[in-house]
């Protein structure tokens, strides 16, 4: 009688072994680390593929089924030794200690990494991490490998932070407006999360951004131009997923047009049936037809598509009726995070798995409670609210996936791997090159840019501080400075964050006396800002004030008497350093606005169209 183990392939069985005794896993097992052949999603898998998922699902237990719909959050940077804290957050979340317990207990089909989980150190310790997390998958009863992913949109979003290479994210690229860069960003961040084991990334973000108020996706989308969206979320699809690992178009059915953070609220949707086809729909239907292996749910309502208003996550008419019947995607359906209070609020932790996957979902993403949703799941099947064969088709979709990401014959990496993709001059160049062509000229009244053009080279940069993500670098007044130095300016920072006090604005002020123009990096001004005090304070010299907008482009609207106005779309390092080539003069701005800017003072009308951008 054949053992349950026989499933996994020969060619992982030796990786497993090899990396026990510390060998070079895909070495061991005759793979190659790299770009993989891929199938689309929507195309039909070999029909042995196939057969072979289904005996594999025949072999699962009940619980292991039920385990194998779950992506879950672990803390710690190493699957078996993470540090006593680690430990400690584990045994009051998750009832374990370490990811090798995780999958032991419950046979988790995923693990997603953040940095605040302490899972991305460094590339090489999040190479052994994954090497770590597969070990413990290969070594249980019923031996399936795990599918590792992130959020790792670039921009505000990455996990994974240097000495990986970062680009700009999805609103810098809709400025470029180049699908090549989109594409080619898309395939050197995937090749380098392939390196460190990562076979999924949470990418890209398919949202049309048409509300300047969108507190939680705004420089996430690539734009406010529905066909120009789908055109970008494409080519990052084929980017990604040529390069071996899955994408993930998100959050359907559109997360655009809304001005409440489903991190921490409801939020509504209330475009018509006619307008969701025109506004949101063109992206996640360009990703389709691209191929995606996956597709992200939102913790939204959209009254028009489901009356009984409940989010997406939830609804049957949406994921079933729009999502599979309507768009024709067959491809996996996952949820955002279960901890989200915009999918808690209305049912609460035990409910909400359950009415996800009767609702057309594949797998579970980050409960706040594994033992309450997996026991919610179980009881579910066991009293017949959830289905078997519904279950499977569930799986097949997964198991396939996996498949199609090389997972059940090269799921390893190494150090090598690392060393050679991960962070290369090339990778870290060609980010440099896209960046280039993603600053946007705003305003440049009396041509105060370039500041080649001032008589002596003494600039002030002032403004926020906040805080970039995980490795990215900053703060942003020392990277704006830093690279303005190395440019030949004699370049001081003064940092004077989100909220200046007067005691800043009059340090910043006296700053500027001796020096020749100032820089202010800004974020999210609104009218009450004290942003806008310091800039009027530092006008009031007299001396020339560039303003650059760290975050959303709509700074400029809510500032008075700024003459020179430039856009970068977000504080990473990359992106500061290109904005600061642009203001020196070093590098033409060829940015061009992807969402309009609409006045501040008189509401409803355009103060720099969709298309704007100006150059030297």
């Amino acid at each position: 009688m054949h053992s349950r183990r026989t499933v996994l392939t020969t060619a992982a069985a030796a990786a497993a072994a090899a990396c026990a005794t510390g060998a070079a896993p895909a070495q061991a097992a005759g793979a190659r680390i790299g770009r993989q052949p891929v199938s689309p999603a929507n195309g039909a898998p070999a029909p042995a593929t196939e057969a072979r998922m289904r005996r594999l699902i025949s072999r699962m237990t009940p619980e292991e089924k039920v385990g194998q719909l779950f992506v879950m959050r672990v803390y710690g940077h190493s699957a078996t030794d993470p540090d006593p804290a680690d430990v400690a957050l584990n045994q009051k979340e998750i009832g374990v200690a370490n990811a090798a317990e995780l999958i032991a207990k419950y046979h988790v089909g995923g693990i997603i990494y953040f940095g605040w989980a302490h899972n991305t150190r460094e590339p090489h310790q999040i190479a052994d991490l994954s090497n770590g997390i597969q070990k413990a998958g290969a070594a249980q009863p019923l031996p399936v490998p795990l599918l590792i992913s992130t959020d790792q949109e670039h921009g505000i979003v990455a996990r994974v932070g240097a000495p990986a290479t970062l680009f700009p994210g999805a609103m810098a690229l809709g400025a470029a407006g180049s699908r090549d860069d989109a594409r080619t960003a898309a395939r050197i961040a995937g090749e380098e999360l392939y390196a460190m084991g990562i076979r999924q990334d949470y990418a890209p973000d398919a949202d049309v951004n048409v509300n300047a108020a969108n507190p939680v996706i705004g420089v996430r989308s690539f734009g406010a131009d529905p066909q120009a969206v789908a055109r970008m979320v494409a080519a990052e699809v084929k980017g990604y997923q040529g390069a071996g690992i899955a994408a993930c178009a998100k959050h359907f059915p559109g997360h655009g047009d809304t001005d409440t953070d489903s991190h921490i609220g409801l939020p509504y949707i209330h475009h018509t049936a006619e307008e969701w086809e025109r506004l949101d729909a063109p992206p996640f239907k360009a990703a389709i037809t691209a191929g995606i292996d996956s597709i992200m749910t939102a913790h939204i309502v959209v009254p028009a598509f489901d009356a009984s208003e409940d989010p997406a996550t939830l609804s049957r008419p949406i994921l079933t009726g729009i999502l599979r019947e309507r768009l024709g995607y067959n491809g996996v359906v996952v949820t955002d995070s279960l901890g989200m209070e915009g999918v808690r609020v209305k049912y609460g932790d035990a409910r909400a798995p359950v009415l996800a996957l009767k609702a057309g979902v594949d797998q579970l993403l980050n409960p706040p409670d594994l033992s309450v949703a997996h026991a919610a799941v179980l009881k579910a099947l066991q009293e017949g609210e959830l289905s078997w064969p519904d279950i499977d088709a569930k799986l097949l979709r997964i198991l396939l996936l996996k498949d199609r990401r090389g997972l059940f014959t090269n799921p390893f990496t190494t150090h090598e791997a690392v060393d050679r993709v991960v962070g290369i001059r090339r990778h870290l160049e060609t980010a440099d090159r896209i960046a280039n062509r993603t600053t946007t000229l705003l305003r440049n009244e009396g041509g105060v840019l370039p500041l080649s053009r001032l008589r002596e080279n003494k600039v002030l940069v002032v403004g926020v501080d906040a805080a970039p993500p995980s490795g990215t670098g900053g703060p942003p007044t020392t990277v704006l400075a830093d690279t303005l130095g190395a440019l030949g300016f004699t370049a001081t920072a003064l940092s004077t964050g989100l909220t200046p006090t007067q005691t800043l604005i009059d340090q910043a002020v006296a700053a500027l006396r001796d020096r020749d123009a100032a820089v202010v990096a800004t974020y999210n001004v609104t009218a009450d800002s004290p942003q806008r005090q310091l800039i009027t304070a530092l006008l009031d010299t007299g001396k020339p004030v560039v303003q650059l907008a760290v975050r959303n482009p709509y700074d400029i609207a809510q500032l008075d008497g700024i003459k020179a106005a430039l856009a970068s779309y977000s504080w990473t390092d990359v992106e500061l350093r290109a904005a600061a080539r642009a203001i020196a003069g070093r590098q033409k701005p060829t940015g061009k606005l992807p969402v309009p800017v609409m006045r501040a003072d008189v509401p409803g009308t355009v103060l720099y169209p969709i298309g704007h951008g100006l150059t030297y």
